[in-house]
């Protein structure tokens, strides 16, 4: 019998020692699903190192309310990022030129939108 499941796409996102990786996969009824895969490096005394690797399976009947959780836990990170008790520059990140942060409400979120996944 033959396997027609494949990877659609792969997106690795790397972030200190952590890296996430999105993978949108085809079952072999051709349904769309993705991966979402959390991977943290530690190293030991002597120089080697293992990964630690938590992986999150999101299929399609899910993907508008998880997109919508998305989206709304984003909002309130911002709103709560305006407040004085949250008004602090994350610790790790990407920088831009001047070597600040880029505030959460840059993502833009448009291509997670597209209902063709």
């Amino acid at each position: 019998m033959r396997d027609d499941r494949e990877d659609v796409f792969s997106k690795a996102v790397r972030a200190g020692k952590r890296t996430y990786f999105f993978d949108v996969k085809s079952t072999r009824g051709r349904d769309l699903f993705l991966t979402i895969t959390e991977s943290k490096k530690h190293t030991h005394e002597d120089g080697t190192a293992h990964y630690d690797k938590h992986k999150i399976f999101l299929y399609k009947e899910d993907f508008d309310k998880f997109l919508d959780g998305l989206h709304d836990a984003i909002a309130e990170i911002d709103r709560l990022r305006g407040t004085e008790e949250y008004n602090h520059p994350p610790e790790q990140g990407p920088k831009d030129a001047a070597g600040e942060a880029p505030p959460f409400s840059d993502v833009n979120f448009e291509d997670l939108d597209r209902k063709d996944l």
